[in-house]
């Protein structure tokens, strides 16, 4: 790996420059680019947020382009989007305050959206932040976009009843991980939370009482979606969101299609990312990720225009490798999303135990398992290679199989009897079996215990939930190490349900330092997380680093323009367009 430094670079920020490798084969017929090149910017230049985008090169306007997924949305309301299915498809009806100009291949720029530029630091000391908002925004009904509607976004992110979306601005707001408690917004729907206002309709300001460096790459995430309040429809917004993107949702069949409309009261000229080329955007759910791909593969009538949005599994991997005639229909890249075994530090208090934990993974058999390099990538590390600032470590040597020996050794042999819980899908009681092999020839003993997929995630967030693993993933909401550890590891903000600490680790020195670093600016921070991620391994090893997903997607012939997002990992939509 070459060291990532902050250098500046024309026009913009430069905060990241990132991981230059040689390609890897595969040996199935195919190579996973390693030699992308990461990069991450914040413009300086207003004219960088100025619209409209660059164009595609071959798209047209015109015909349906179709995304094909085994399970429906979770929520298509924007403040309560954080599936990547959402984040993927809300971009196309609903803008924030800045976004990511994505060129597909690692090189991403934070961008204005409704607003001007990507923010002001009023007093140069991250506490005090102004936004502008551009002239000539409108939603669906063609009225304007102003400050109060973007505010009146955020303001109902407070709701306790809307949960399930990022939590950093209420946080940031209310200065506790308790936000409902701070400020309550059915009480107060008429006004703001504390320390958000709209001066005017062209300004939103935020005032936070400890520096928030990174506020401008959190407000790219669908919490700034602006709502007009007379469009809340509380929990029913999840249904039928009111657009300001190019397209609106006109029909949606709960659970079974949802179908997105050109929106004719977007302007191009004010967007700096997105397209408006397909004539429809259909969401289709229900088939399983080997049905859809074959479908895809298939390329008949509608599916020449289709994508299929889970990844290609492991049991046609072989097959789509190596079909020379689909490599022009593949997507192959890797990700930000970083998995993990995660320890209930709660119920394991053990260090040497959960050191032990590392040590036994095995974790080249355990990528074989899931289907090859094609799926995954060994990790090692907290944070994922594409963050910045990131450094390679391993803070337990055990070799690409693992060290049974060392284990034992840490165990003194006595012989922990855990209880792995593991969602009741095909891929996770896959990895459920292969992480219960590997441990027990470590010298533990393992009891699976399954959780309803649905429920999962839901169930985990639970401080006493009953487990004393599951696996977890988190891909950042940002490329900074600022969306990842202290969302992870602060003990601060645990509670008693919805909880992103799902190792439940709390230390005070470690929750000291988290402070510390996000109080310097976002291009000096890379190298001070990159410091404490190892730390948090060698010293508490709270989780059992796996792997990072690799992206596998096949399209139709008549699909065009999709990339995998350099922020989530996962197709993009932006720049689809259906080809004649």
């Amino acid at each position: 790996m070459r060291p990532r430094v902050a250098v500046a670079a024309g026009g913009a920020i430069a905060l990241v420059v990132a991981l230059g490798a040689c390609s890897k084969n595969t040996g199935e017929g195919t190579t996973v680019d390693t030699e992308r090149q990461q990069t991450g910017v914040i413009a300086t230049d207003p004219k960088d947020s100025q619209g409209p985008a660059a164009e595609v090169s071959g798209a047209q306007k015109g015909g349906t382009f179709t995304i094909i997924r085994e399970s429906p949305i979770s929520h298509l309301d924007p403040q309560r989007t954080y599936s990547f299915a959402g984040l993927m498809t809300n971009p196309l009806f609903a803008r924030y305050l800045t976004t990511w100009k994505d060129d597909g291949k690692g090189g991403l720029v934070l961008v204005g959206d409704l607003a001007e530029t990507p923010g002001k630091n009023v007093n140069n000391d991250c506490k005090v932040w102004e936004f502008t908002i551009k002239d000539g925004v409108k939603f669906e009904d063609g009225r304007p976009i102003t400050s109060k509607e973007i505010a009146y976004g955020i303001a109902r992110s407070f709701d306790p009843d809307l949960s399930g979306g990022p939590t950093y601005l209420q946080e940031w707001l209310a200065d506790t991980p308790q936000f409902d408690t701070k400020w309550d917004f059915k009480k107060n729907k008429t006004s703001l939370p504390p320390g958000l206002s709209a001066p005017d309709a062209k300004t939103l300001r935020f005032e936070f009482a400890k520096p928030r460096c990174d506020l401008p790459f959190a407000v790219s995430l669908p919490t700034t979606a602006p709502l007009p309040a007379d469009k809340d429809t509380g929990v029913d917004l999840d249904k039928q969101p009111f657009s300001s993107g190019p397209y609106k949702v006109a029909k949606n069949q709960v659970g079974v299609q949802i179908t997105l409309d050109r929106n004719p009261n977007w302007d191009a000229n004010t967007d700096p990312v997105r397209h408006q080329y397909p004539d429809q955007f259909v969401w289709s759910f229900g088939p399983t990720a080997d049905a859809a791909n074959n479908r895809v593969i298939a390329d008949n009538g509608a599916d020449q225009s289709a994508l299929a949005f889970n990844f290609v599994p492991a049991s046609l991997v072989a097959k789509v490798a190596g079909d020379a005639a689909l490599k022009s229909r593949t997507i192959l890249s890797p990700t930000p999303s970083a998995n993990q075994l995660v320890i209930n530090n709660q119920r394991v208090t053990d260090l040497k135990v959960r050191q032990a934990l590392n040590y036994a993974i095995d974790r080249e058999g355990f990528i074989k398992a899931m289907g090859g390099q094609t799926v995954a990538a060994p990790l090692t590390t907290l944070m994922p290679p594409a963050t910045i600032g990131y450094k390679a470590y391993e803070a337990y040597p055990a070799g690409p199989n693992g060290n049974v020996d060392k284990a034992k050794e840490l165990l003194g042999g006595k012989t922990p009897e855990l209880v792995l819980g593991v969602a009741d899908n095909s891929t996770e009681q896959q990895q459920g079996a292969q992480l219960k092999a590997n441990l027990e020839r470590a010298g533990f003993k393992i009891t699976l215990r399954n959780i309803s997929d649905d429920a999962k995630l839901d169930e985990i967030k639970k401080k006493d939930n009953p487990w004393d693993l599951y696996i977890g993933n988190w891909a950042a909401d940002w490329p900074s190490g600022a969306s990842i550890l202290p969302v992870l590891y602060d003990g601060r903000s645990i509670k008693a349900e919805g909880n992103s600490n799902q190792s439940y680790f709390n230390d005070p020195t470690i929750n000291a330092e988290m402070d510390r670093i996000q109080a310097m600016s976002a291009a000096e921070q890379g190298p001070e997380w990159a410091k404490l991620d190892e730390r948090i391994m060698k010293e508490y090893a709270p989780v059992v680093p796996l792997f990072v997903d690799v992206a596998y997607n096949v399209h139709g012939s008549k699909a065009g323009g999709v990339f995998i997002s350099s922020v989530f990992g996962y197709a993009s939509f932006v720049n689809a367009y259906v080809k004649p």
